[in-house]
């Protein structure tokens, strides 16, 4: 943990197929949140955005980290993934399209709108990846409009 100069930064691991913990992460992240005073409005966005994240790296990679940075201006959250990455990143981000195995399928996910809620909630969002390497997605939210361009 790093405080300082009204910054808070956290860093999380994300294990690859490890479905018990999935969620863990944005539900310690809202709480986060909700003990720094962020209006409801906002924790939800970020909440659903790092829930989506983090399944993802559950279901597609083989471990990944989640840094999370705080700051007065904005919510700052970067994934790196060691996984196959994605080869085509305009086909994933559209809403239905999933590669999902039929085993996650059948246990509820898959549904190929995990990219697309992450885009919809973010205020900003980036995302790169390197076919047999990894990816890494970047969500910004912020909490008083500046940098909102």
């Amino acid at each position: 943990m790093t405080e300082k100069e009204n910054v808070l930064t956290r860093e999380f691991e994300i294990k690859g197929k490890d479905f018990s913990r999935a969620g863990n992460i944005s539900s310690k992240i809202k709480e986060i949140l909700q003990e720094t005073g962020i209006s409801n409005s906002i924790i939800r966005r970020a909440a659903i955005a790092t829930y989506e994240a983090e399944l993802n790296v559950v279901m597609y990679a083989n471990k990944g980290i989640l840094y999370f940075t705080l700051d007065p201006d904005s919510i700052r959250l970067k994934i790196d993934d060691e996984g196959r990455g994605i080869k085509d990143i305009s086909l994933a981000m559209k809403e239905g399209y999933s590669t999902a195995t039929e085993e996650y399928r059948e246990m509820g996910f898959g549904a190929g709108m995990g990219l697309p809620n992450i885009k919809k909630n973010a205020d900003k969002f980036k995302i790169s990846s390197i076919l047999g390497k990894g990816t890494t997605l970047e969500i910004f939210f912020f909490l008083n409009n500046s940098g909102a361009s």
